[in-house]
């Protein structure tokens, strides 16, 4: 009498597990995809740029070739030039991150 009894609960119990993995699976495939481009540098500003922040500011390994810092430059001061309505506090950090990176720093820092 419990055999059949335990055979349907257990029947009842891979058909439910079945459909819950069934809807995961179809939720899985149907989430909106997300964007595949790195998010830039969103933390505040150290009173003297390392070349660790230089290197989160421009997107970048610490260790890169100087045409890759420039490529990196080029890419971020396009998104927050003064001229397209970017902050000019951002652009003299971003400036003096890539000079950081390239090995021309002065001790004096940012002009803000």
């Amino acid at each position: 009498m419990a055999t059949p009894f335990l055979a349907g609960l257990a029947i009842a119990a891979a058909a439910l597990a079945g459909r819950y993995g069934i809807q995961a699976w179809h939720a899985f495939k149907t989430r909106p995809p997300k964007p595949r481009f790195r998010k830039f540098y969103e933390g505040g500003f150290q009173p003297t740029m390392t070349k660790r922040e230089a290197a989160l500011i421009l997107g970048i390994r610490e260790n890169v070739t100087p045409d890759k810092v420039k490529e990196a430059h080029r890419r971020v001061m396009i998104a927050n030039h003064p001229d397209a309505g970017g902050s000019h506090y951002l652009a003299s950090k971003i400036n003096e991150a890539k000079d950081v990176m390239l090995g021309k720093t002065k001790s004096s820092g940012s002009a803000f």
